[in-house]
């Protein structure tokens, strides 16, 4: 059951690649037509070009010229590994790398999207069919070619200089890439449209603008592609509540306050001498007693003399 739904999903990102290309090749009909503006525009852009001292075209093809294995080579490129290149890097980011499969995808669909509208309005003959530029279709002579003649070619749009989608679609594979692989040569795919630019330039198809925008065009696309194709931020799940338990306060001794001396306690006195032994009135004592004799004569027992007083101790 699994099987189904992945063969879905296979066979309709094939069809969404399949109309990406075909939008690419149908393109020859919306410069119908206007083949003198395309001309026109090509002069303009060779002008323009020397104004502002950019490379000459002219000067990089005339030096490999004498070398024709480069130039073969060159031409292999330019027909052999754009279209299959990009076409692998699609089928291997799906495969292993979903989520930038992705925005490999929508990035490619967006460039080639504006770079169409762009080839309608701006139409433009690459420099090998401009005659004033002194360049040759390296292609043609030389071969192999891609192209038939421009009068009788209905599969491609050879009028659809600026911007360079394949400099734009080589730049794109090699940012996918290098942020799909984490190797330490995954760098060297920074080498592809440098290597697509040279090839693109020496065999006559495109100018040293035309890359200059596919460049600006790229970076466009991504500014507002690359947002779109993030995952949305999922919120964190809140934490459930955790009582908290305070911790015990530390015990305090608390010195006792001293026992207050009670007023009905009388402390006893020591005696002293010539009294009798103090002792406190009792509660029970009748008040209307007569009082105890203090003291008593007592006769001395030799008899003789004054009657010693002798004292004696009060009693209940």
């Amino acid at each position: 059951m699994r099987g189904k739904p992945a063969a879905r999903r296979a066979l309709r990102e094939l069809l969404l690649v399949a109309v990406l290309f075909l939008a690419y090749k149908l393109g020859r009909v919306l410069v119908e037509g206007h083949v003198g503006a395309a001309l026109t525009n090509a002069r303009d852009v060779w002008d323009f070009e020397r104004l502002v001292h950019l490379p000459s075209e002219e000067s990089l093809q005339a030096a490999l010229l004498g070398h024709l294995w480069w130039i073969r080579a060159a031409n292999s490129f330019y027909a052999y590994v754009h279209f299959p290149a990009t076409a692998a890097a699609l089928v291997w980011l799906y495969r292993r790398r979903p989520g930038i499969y992705l925005w490999f995808r929508r990035s490619l669909a967006s460039l080639t999207a504006f770079a169409l509208l762009i080839h309608s309005l701006f139409p433009l003959a690459p420099p090998r069919m401009l005659t004033s530029a002194g360049m040759v279709d390296t292609g043609h002579l030389y071969g192999p070619s891609v192209y038939g003649a421009p009068s009788t070619d209905t599969l491609s749009n050879q009028y659809a200089a600026m911007p360079s989608l394949h400099v734009g679609w080589a730049l794109t594979v090699a940012i996918a890439m290098i942020a799909a692989t984490r190797s330490r040569w995954r760098w060297l795919w920074a080498a592809h449209p440098v290597v697509t630019l040279l090839v693109v330039v020496v065999t006559g198809n495109h100018y040293w603008l035309d890359a200059i925008a596919a460049v600006t065009l790229v970076a466009l696309v991504l500014a507002v592609v690359t947002p779109l194709s993030r995952p949305p931020a999922v919120a964190p799940a809140p934490r459930p509540a955790t009582a908290v338990v305070p911790a015990p306060r530390p015990a305090i001794a608390v010195a006792a306050a001293p026992r207050p001396a009670l007023v009905h306690e009388i402390p006893a006195l020591p005696p002293f001498p010539g009294l009798g032994v103090y002792r406190p009135v009792l509660p029970e004592q009748r008040r209307d007693e007569p009082a105890p004799t203090a003291y008593s004569t007592k006769t001395h027992p030799e008899g003789v003399g004054r009657a010693a007083e002798v004292p004696r101790s009060f009693g209940l």
